[in-house]
């Protein structure tokens, strides 16, 4: 057995001391304790800047598919396909569109006529963010040269938001429009297409430096009270697919005085709306939500890159183009050419469109199904 020479005894316990002291420096006593944070969104509305005289379209409205077919006809037609008069564009909305050389649905292929081009914002204001980083509109290698606006609250300039741009103009879309209205009231009686937020990392409530912020679909119902709002703090299950979450792609993010605000990043989102179901995946969003004081409730905003093919697939399949004002062959050819973000590799035209989303979420749970569900699903 080897012996310690005593005179390295005083030194050996002073390397000792030291490698105490870096282990104690290197691993708090107590590492701070997180918590998470759950919120299910209620409200889904697309961003829009509606002045009280329409400046922002100095052409007026756009012109509507039930007008355009109307026009189309002579008027003994004319009067024998609405009885002179007495059919109501309401009524006649699953007959107007299909106004194709054959008979075809212009919504379900907008390229079989040509109409005049849609009307759109040319204001200067709208809501959204800055997305491409500049603040002139020039391309960059994700997007396409387009005019920027500006922020109506406080002047800031570079927002991009250019599906404000294509519908803005048109009459369903402007704010309170039955597209959305109905979208929303569909997604508040079906709980299809609800979207969960999970916040976790989260060191105190109202202000956290380093969050995640990850992104589910419930399969439950919103929980109402009597007025028919959302109960705070209700639970809700996530949808599941092969043992794994379906949705659940995350930013990174902090929370300070109470404001969430998130890295941008890729978000595959579920989204349900006048009949429609889709996934749209939203590129480069980010989201910013303002969290109450008591933490009940939260407002805010998403905003990112959505993609045309998407948009314009949800646009053809919804009912409702009559009462919306919708026209869906100037709208394809316009969100075509509007179309600001990801070009085409082959061809150089971009294939989404910088948008902004109005949101309100309420406190919930969101309930994990545990390992031994997870197992069982695979």
């Amino acid at each position: 057995m080897q012996t310690l020479n005593p005179l390295n005894r005083q030194s050996s316990w002073l390397v000792s001391l030291a490698c105490m002291a870096s282990l104690a420096a290197a691993s708090p006593v107590a590492a701070a304790e997180t918590t998470t944070l759950g919120f299910v969104i209620r409200d889904w509305f697309t961003s829009a800047f509606n002045s009280k005289f329409l400046d922002e379209c100095p052409a007026g409205l756009a012109v509507a598919n039930d007008e355009l077919w109307w026009r189309g006809l002579s008027k003994e037609e004319r009067a024998k396909q609405t009885e002179n008069g007495l059919i109501q564009n309401l009524d006649r909305q699953f007959s107007t569109p299909r106004r194709g050389p054959n008979g075809e649905h212009v919504c379900h292929d907008p390229t079989v006529v040509t109409d005049p081009p849609l009307r759109i914002v040319e204001g200067k204001y709208s809501f959204g963010a800055n997305i491409d980083g500049n603040i002139d509109g020039s391309p960059t290698p994700k997007t396409c040269s387009h005019v920027n606006f500006a922020n109506p609250d406080d002047e800031t300039p570079g927002i991009d938001n250019q599906m404000y741009r294509l519908l803005g103009c048109i009459y369903g879309w402007r704010r309170g429009g039955l597209p959305e209205a109905n979208a929303h009231e569909m997604r508040g009686t079906s709980g299809l297409g609800m979207i969960l937020i999970e916040v976790s990392g989260v060191t105190d409530p109202r202000n956290s430096d380093d969050v995640t912020v990850t992104f589910y679909r419930s399969i439950d119902q919103f929980a109402l009270a009597g007025d028919g709002r959302p109960l705070p703090y209700s639970s809700y299950n996530i949808e599941m697919k092969d043992g794994k979450p379906r949705y659940r792609d995350s930013l990174k993010g902090s929370i300070k005085d109470g404001v969430l605000t998130t890295q941008r990043g890729d978000v595959s989102l579920p989204f349900y709306g006048n009949y429609n179901f889709l996934h749209p995946d939203i590129r480069d969003m980010d989201l910013r939500l303002e969290i109450s004081d008591d933490g009940a409730t939260a407002e805010g905003m998403v905003t990112g890159y959505y993609s045309v093919d998407e948009f314009m697939y949800y646009i053809g399949g919804m009912t409702g183009h009559v009462s919306g004002g919708t026209n869906c062959p100037s709208m394809y050819v316009a969100a075509h050419e509007l179309a600001d973000g990801y070009p085409d590799p082959e061809t150089g035209q971009c294939t989404h469109l910088s948008s902004a989303f109005d949101i309100g979420a309420y406190a919930a749970f969101i309930i994990h199904p545990d390992k031994e569900e997870q197992t069982a699903q695979r």
